[in-house]
């Protein structure tokens, strides 16, 4: 049964009981550092990857990893340097078989395990990006995957991630950015087609998509941006979007990113946005990893009752069969539109 606060906002939003240890990790055996938020209770705790976005580092994520952290979570979030992130899925997936290799156990406090049978990846902008192309295996050898013919369109032969992954979650996921060092682009602009079997969950903020003060380009372009993540997604999959909110106001206070679009209105603030970010989380990996999908249906049904900030549109598909083409999902600028 779900818990909520007297005023009817789920208790996933709230920061949780668990004491939570951060660990620096640096390793001969790793291609990157890793900051790890570890449960300090003796158990064994299901495992978030959480890549960080770009010029960003982990700890700019601290109030959120924390927070999912003290739901009895392990959250182990790799520092990718500028050289790394200019191939930042095979790096990922370096520390995907790093896990694999059950080598996480040495850094834990004492008497607290690791469950690799329960791993979810995430990540935010073009580490959203990442986190899906690991989930997609394109860091799984040199090529991306040989095409073949599927329900009459050319798909990508799956290759296996180097490690079980049992949910995929994007905060304000993008494919591209004005950088160099991005890799190529994994969007195919078809419904559905991303070639997966986990179920995804997709978080946009409704002002990325826009040019900070008229002049810088926006962060999170139509085309490239949470929207068509969602698109491509197959279901299981849910999409919020903080309507409110910027691109970069999960972050924590003080972090100065410049020419991005902030959030507006005085009513809500970006600790709300922490807040909400987090325990939809905590309500993601309830249902997907520990089979407890109340609070996910719950927030759902009343996102306005539940959960701290606006949210919407709020979009949860279960399934879907071949006759979905004939009105195909579209999310253009984070509203939905159906092609008839």
């Amino acid at each position: 049964m779900e818990k909520v606060r007297d005023d009817g906002i789920a208790l996933d939003f709230e920061v949780g009981d668990e004491v939570v240890k951060i660990i620096n990790v640096k390793s001969s055996s790793l291609p990157c550092p890793l900051l790890v938020f570890s449960p300090t209770t003796e158990g064994s705790y299901p495992i978030l990857l959480f890549f960080h976005g770009f010029r960003l580092q982990p700890d700019s994520y601290k109030s959120l990893l924390l927070h999912i952290s003290s739901h009895q979570y392990i959250a182990v979030a790799p520092k990718f340097s500028l050289m790394t992130s200019r191939c930042e899925v095979k790096t990922a997936k370096k520390v995907a078989e790093w896990l694999s290799a059950k080598k996480l156990n040495s850094v834990l406090p004492e008497k607290v395990f690791p469950d690799i049978q329960k791993v979810a990846v995430s990540g935010h902008s073009r580490g959203g990006k990442t986190a899906f192309a690991l989930a997609l295996a394109y860091g799984s050898g040199d090529s991306k995957g040989e095409s073949i013919v599927t329900s009459g369109r050319a798909t990508r032969k799956q290759k296996q991630p180097p490690l079980k992954i049992s949910a995929l979650l994007g905060i304000d996921p993008v494919a591209k950015g004005s950088s160099c060092f991005c890799s190529s682009n994994i969007l195919q602009y078809i419904p559905y087609s991303f070639n997966h079997s986990v179920p995804v969950a997709v978080i946009g903020t409704g002002l990325s998509n826009r040019r900070a003060y008229g002049v810088c380009p926006p962060d999170a372009p139509n085309g490239v941006n949470h929207a068509e993540f969602f698109n491509e997604s197959k279901p299981p999959c849910y999409y919020f979007l903080a309507k409110n909110y910027g691109h970069t106001d999960m972050l924590d206070e003080g972090e100065k990113i410049m020419g991005i679009m902030k959030k507006k209105g005085k009513k809500e603030t970006k600790h709300d946005l922490r807040r909400t970010i987090g325990g939809l989380f905590v309500a993601f990996f309830k249902a997907y990893l520990e089979g407890q999908a109340d609070d996910l249906i719950n927030i759902i049904e009343s996102p306005g009752i539940r959960c701290p900030i606006k949210l919407d549109p709020v979009i949860s598909i279960e399934e879907y069969t071949i006759s979905h083409s004939s009105s195909q999902r579209c999310i253009c600028g984070g509203f939905e539109k159906r092609n008839k």
